[in-house]
């Protein structure tokens, strides 16, 4: 019988199965995502968490998708909103809070300029749209979204995907996963190290006009370990009017135009994916002086590098940086 014993116990832990790297890609929110991490779970457990988080991601936060909560909201069928709506306007309004040239009111501003899936408008009336645009022209009421004027309408793109970067590392974290990185359609969170045993490493594009390959020219190099990081530029998303004016899909929500200036890419590092998202967004809305100014005024947890263009005459690419290398 001791015999017996011994053999099934050597048999069971044959059967048990080791941490190992895993690697899962797959496509969420419209864009790709990339998984990397150190697990007991397979490739399917993780490519169907993947799926069950997507779901209720457009469910809930998708501007693309007439039916989710947020729709239904910006279109005033209602008027609650669910956990994940509730965390990301509370966020949104800390960096807001910052900095006026981030605000999640700019949806009839990202329609009228084309860039929700929408026949962009020749001529926008700007005047007549930033009425409706600003966050304290709405505030979060016992689980309610109180408009003061119904044509407000609440866009979460530039924070949504960092949200959900947070939901899965989360999800992973639950799962006792201290090795990972995470990243959906460029923003990323890292923990503990890659198969190598040296902290991830993370490139940041060069911001050439119409560099639409990840990851083939890359400015810069960047370690992450048990920090999130998302960068912003306008070198990728953006058209020419018929007035050959350049339209980016950054908007300054204060005066409703497209915002172009010499800051070409904002990259952030914080504890949290959704606040690197959303403040990569505030930077590329904000001139070069102010967004320098802000960087300088975060606390110490958050750290940015900046891609400036070069100065007159020049081809070199200038940086701000206030990353401890």
């Amino acid at each position: 019988m001791k015999w017996f014993i011994v053999v099934v116990t050597l048999l069971l832990a044959g059967c048990s199965t080791a941490p190992q790297y895993r690697v899962v890609d797959g496509t969420m929110l419209g864009t790709t995502y990339h998984i990397v991490a150190e697990t007991t779970l397979s490739n399917k457990q993780i490519f169907e968490e993947m799926q069950r988080i997507n779901s209720e991601a457009n469910a809930s936060m998708s501007i693309f998708n007439p039916q989710s909560l947020l729709s239904r909201i910006n279109s005033n069928q209602t008027d609650s909103v669910d956990i994940h709506i509730a965390r990301n306007i509370e966020i949104a309004s800390k960096i807001n809070a910052l900095t006026p040239r981030y605000d999640i009111t700019v949806k009839p501003l990202v329609d009228a300029y084309g860039f929700a899936a929408k026949n962009r408008e020749a001529k926008p009336n700007i005047d007549s749209l930033v009425q409706f645009v600003g966050f304290e022209k709405f505030r979060l009421e016992d689980g309610r979204i109180v408009k003061s004027d119904s044509r407000l309408q609440i866009d979460l793109n530039s924070i949504a995907k960092g949200y959900v970067v947070d939901l899965i590392a989360e999800w992973l974290n639950s799962q006792g996963c201290e090795n990972y990185i995470v990243e959906v359609g460029g923003e990323i969170c890292a923990k503990g190290v890659n198969a190598k045993g040296i902290a991830w490493r993370v490139g940041v594009d060069t911001p050439f006009e119409n560099n639409q390959t990840p990851g083939l020219h890359q400015q810069k190099v960047v370690q992450i370990s048990g920090s999130a990081l998302a960068t912003s530029g306008n070198y990728r998303r953006f058209y020419y009017n018929e007035q050959g004016e350049r339209i980016s899909h950054t908007l300054n929500p204060q005066t409703g135009q497209s915002q172009t200036t010499s800051l070409l890419s904002a990259t952030v590092i914080a504890p949290r994916c959704a606040t690197a998202d959303a403040l990569a967004t505030a930077f590329m809305a904000s001139d070069e002086k102010d967004a320098i100014a802000l960087a300088k005024s975060l606390c110490d947890s958050i750290s940015v590098y900046f891609v400036l263009a070069p100065e007159k005459g020049k081809e070199e690419y200038r940086e701000f940086s206030t990353l401890n290398e």
